[in-house]
């Protein structure tokens, strides 16, 4: 797994926001947030993925979806296959909506194969089963992924406030890659979108998984070494 961006919401200093590629038998990248292509494409002149998966639409999980568009109609994109991309229900429609406003509304559909996920429904996505565990992010509809290929299991919280559905979604995981934004529980109203520190360890040793990372961390929230932190640009086998 390479951790290509890892910043939350205001991306920390030269950092890029969500994106994290799985490799196996194929190439699937869990969120596609500002800066990620450009990181993507220090590796490679354009990024040759077989899927992109899409936990929910605050932009710093979706948003090089965009600049992906516009290098797949004039840049270098234009000479790979078009990435299977998969959304939260009701994604389509919504990035067709986004279309009309950037450009024209199956600019999307035309970078990308378009599809959509449902929530507790296994798809196949790069040679990789997903399974999406809707948790809970404000009133947002979002989701986590729990991503298996045959032998090990990475499961990657999104975003998320606490909730029963974290440790469910990372029960026995090989790697359990979860968001801790917060310092403190009090910087949220409710319902809450986000998780502290303690909560990302409490959901951690509730599912049994094997090892915890850390990530969507604000650099000015740093933390003592005691839990392993997810930094742009780190490879690690699951």
């Amino acid at each position: 797994m390479h951790v290509i961006g890892s910043s939350p919401a205001w991306p920390n200093p030269g950092g890029a926001q969500s994106g994290y590629l799985v490799e196996g038998e194929g190439r699937l990248l869990l969120d596609c947030g500002p800066g990620v292509l450009a990181r993507l494409r220090e590796r490679e002149s354009w990024p040759a993925l077989d899927a992109i998966a899409i936990t929910h639409f605050h932009l710093d999980h979706w948003g090089d979806l965009v600049p992906w568009v516009w290098g797949t109609a004039f840049g270098l994109g234009r000479d790979t296959s078009a990435p299977e991309l998969w959304l939260p229900p009701g994604g389509a429609a919504h990035l067709r909506r986004l279309g009309d406003d950037l450009g024209r509304q199956d600019m999307f559909d035309r970078a990308f194969s378009v599809r959509e996920y449902s929530g507790g429904q296994r798809f196949t996505a790069a040679g990789f089963d997903v399974t999406p565990t809707r948790v809970l992010h404000y009133d947002l509809e979002t989701y986590g992924f729990r991503v298996t290929d045959g032998k090990t299991v990475l499961a990657y919280s999104g975003d998320s406030g606490p909730c029963p559905q974290l440790a469910e979604l990372a029960a026995g995981a090989d790697l359990f890659l979860c968001e801790a934004t917060l310092q403190d529980a009090a910087s949220e109203g409710d319902p809450r979108g986000h998780l502290t520190v303690e909560e990302a360890t409490g959901a951690f040793r509730e599912s049994g998984a094997t090892r915890l990372l850390l990530t969507h961390r604000p650099q000015e929230l740093g933390l003592d070494g005691s839990v392993e932190q997810a930094s742009d640009g780190l490879e690690l086998e699951v």
